[in-house]
């Protein structure tokens, strides 16, 4: 039976990324955040580096995470997980979106959330329903193809998890966004291996309720 205290909504929710990952708050604490992982990134070049190759270094990197930082504000996220730390030499390709809370009002008082996702998932190739700290949960992922007129430079593979948030009124719905981008003869199999990192990070998912 719930409890009393969980049948308020929560307050927010955790999520752990992988080792070597930093997170960007997109709402308050954005530059700052970015300013910590470009001095890191700073502090981890190679002995040897040149040192006047250092300031453009830094400012490469700025532009480029003030890019991402700009696509995920735009799509309403509010916070940005990202590979900071190269893997076995090899900086990942990814990207972890948290949306803001998006409102989807009932059609009928006895239609919640349920009912939303079901109708989601009728709708939606290759979705699959899962739960998150015990909250049902759509699944979906797709291949979005590179298109210039579209605003897509790079194909990539995209996972979202579709979360309604629990005793929330109106009825209120986040979304975590991971895209993996497709290198032209990239294998198959990396980006497979990238999804099922997306699913373990997921499966950390746990609301917060203080």
């Amino acid at each position: 039976m719930a409890t009393a205290e969980h049948r308020r909504p929560p307050v927010g929710f955790n999520l752990v990324p992988p080792p070597g990952w930093d997170v960007i708050p997109l709402e308050t604490g954005t530059r700052e955040a970015m300013d910590r992982i470009v001095r890191k990134a700073v502090a981890q070049l190679p002995v040897g580096f040149p040192k006047d190759d250092i300031p453009k270094a830094r400012l490469k990197l700025l532009q480029e995470m003030k890019k991402v930082v700009r696509r995920a504000s735009a799509k309403g996220g509010m916070t940005l997980y990202l590979p900071t730390e190269p893997l076995h030499g090899i900086t990942l390709p990814v990207s972890i979106v948290a949306s803001e809370p998006i409102e989807i009002p009932r059609v009928t008082p006895d239609r919640g959330p349920e009912a939303v996702l079901a109708a989601l998932a009728s709708e939606t190739p290759g979705a699959e329903m899962r739960e998150l700290d015990d909250t049902a949960a759509l699944r979906s992922e797709k291949e979005v193809p590179a298109d210039a007129a579209q605003g897509v430079e790079v194909a990539h593979r995209q996972v979202e998890y579709f979360v309604p948030v629990p005793d929330s009124t109106p009825d209120k719905y986040l979304t975590f966004s991971f895209s993996a981008l497709i290198a032209p003869g990239s294998d198959p199999v990396f980006h497979d291996t990238l999804v099922e990192l997306f699913d373990a990070v997921m499966s950390t998912f746990r609301w917060s309720y203080a």
